[in-house]
């Protein structure tokens, strides 16, 4: 098995786990909007969950949920065909480790979608969420709520209204942004070599080539 085939599979259970195991926790733990401060009043756990995308953002309409996450499935299903594609081709290790943090954010939160309404009840403002209850889960397949625990208030006005950061996030998200800005950082690294590489396999083909 490849070096960088390897570590995408860690790199992608790593974060599914981590981003799981704190999700759960948060939902059986924390009432619906319920906060922890974990670096003063900049930095804090703040349980809330939506039904969309990234950062709280979401497709209204009856059917906005059920096309978000057939359309998560259709994109992991394609990116997952990406990652193996460029393990096969010999991609630099930081960027098979971008897309496995972009694959591992969108499943992630996928998997809030497709199970939590099945398994949990419901959180509320006074009662703490049961996973497996008797009486069943909040919701039917595909239209589970994603769980956001993250909130970082550090600018905010004179009369404490937050200018910035106002999306609440969790592990899945900072997973993608973090992807996203690696490969903005490492733009050279990755997508240079991409061309050295494309070149060489060009060169090579122009040697062997019959004359």
């Amino acid at each position: 098995m490849k070096k960088n085939t390897i570590i995408s599979i860690l790199v992608i259970l790593g974060i599914l786990v981590i981003d799981q195991i704190l999700k759960i926790w948060v939902k059986t733990t924390f009432t619906y909007g319920q906060e922890l401060n974990l670096i003063g009043e900049r930095i804090k756990l703040l349980f809330v969950e939506n039904n969309g995308m990234a950062f709280g953002m979401e497709i209204p309409g009856k059917w906005g949920k059920i096309s978000l996450s057939l359309f998560r499935i259709f994109a992991i299903t394609i990116l997952i065909y990406y990652l193996v594609k460029i393990i096969r081709n010999g991609e630099s290790t930081i960027f098979v480790v971008c897309i496995s943090m972009i694959i591992a954010g969108a499943t992630g939160n996928l998997i809030d979608s497709l199970f939590y309404g099945m398994i949990f009840s419901e959180s509320t403002f006074f009662e703490v969420a049961k996973i497996f209850p008797a009486e069943g889960g909040y919701a039917p397949f595909l239209h589970g709520k994603v769980v956001d625990m993250f909130y970082c208030p550090i600018i905010k006005d004179s009369a404490g209204e937050t200018l910035f950061f106002k999306p609440i996030f969790n592990v899945a998200d900072s997973s993608i942004t973090i992807s996203v800005f690696l490969m903005i950082i490492f733009y050279k690294k990755i997508f240079y070599k991409k061309k050295e590489t494309s070149s060489s396999k060009d060169q090579e083909n122009l040697d062997t080539a019959p004359e």
